[in-house]
């Protein structure tokens, strides 16, 4: 099969400070495009991120105008295979998946436009801020190609109604309906973005970070359940936190009406 042509420029640029590791999209002149290429980077520094023991909160952030396009188009063509495509897609699918199995919680931080596959990454993540200008949309029934892997994370996310009109019609919604339907949980100004995302931020470093990770784990695994075995994995979690260091020492504090140290 044909490859794509490819080049120098790193297609995420990757930085850690003060516990938060930012992932930022970094091909601005193709709208943040997912390429293979940047796929891949994903999965590198996802992988490495699950291990990384002094990272507490991730943030999925982008260079330019767009925060995410979707799918380069351009180099799907160019390949113009059927098994380039499949590879692409299912390493899209695995890397998306890798960001809820992530031990770590991710905010996806929306300074523009978000598209297609580029919806999908604002709904997979865990929590999302968005600029006020910020739009989003899974566009592809437009071009003959409806959103199937879109859907998947976006009928989590929102309601079923509301997921099946932004599939079926391709249109746009903005900052304000995407927070009102549940699709972000926070808007802001754009020169007040990064401040916002960091509050957030900050907000989940302030509790226990084998709680979260616990936490995290067993939601997206009781979304998939019914009631009772929800009920049952769930009780099952909550008797194991129960008993580690981190639950004894917020109990205790809260009991002796102090804050808790956490490590």
């Amino acid at each position: 099969m044909d490859t794509p042509a490819t080049t120098d420029e790193p297609t995420i640029e990757c930085e850690q400070r003060d516990g938060i590791a930012f992932i930022t999209l970094n091909r601005p002149r193709q709208y943040n495009a997912l390429s293979l290429a940047m796929l891949d980077a994903m999965h590198l520094e996802l992988d490495r991120l699950q291990n990384d023991t002094d990272v507490r909160v991730v943030v999925i952030a982008a260079h330019g105008k767009a925060f995410c396009a979707g799918h380069d188009l351009k180099e799907m063509k160019a390949a113009n295979d059927a098994a380039f495509v499949r590879t692409l897609f299912d390493r899209c699918s695995e890397m998306m998946q890798k960001i809820s199995g992530l031990r770590l919680p991710v905010i996806a931080e929306v300074q523009g436009m978000a598209t297609a596959a580029g919806c999908q990454l604002v709904a997979q993540c865990d929590l999302a801020v968005a600029s006020d200008q910020a739009t989003f949309a899974v566009s592809g029934v437009s071009l003959g190609l409806f959103c199937f892997t879109p859907a998947v994370p976006l009928s989590r996310a929102i309601s079923r109604k509301r997921a099946l009109e932004m599939l079926m019609t391709g249109e746009f919604i903005d900052a304000a309906t995407a927070l009102d339907w549940g699709l972000v949980n926070r808007v802001a100004p754009i020169g007040s973005l990064r401040a916002e995302t960091l509050k957030l931020a900050r907000a989940l470093m302030a509790n226990p970070k084998e709680s979260l990770a616990a936490g995290k784990a067993q939601f997206y695994q009781q979304l998939e359940l019914g009631l009772a075995p929800a009920y049952q994995i769930a009780s099952a979690d909550i008797s194991r936190n129960f008993m580690l260091a981190e639950a004894q020492q917020g109990i205790s504090a809260f009991l002796d009406k102090r804050k808790p140290v956490w490590e």
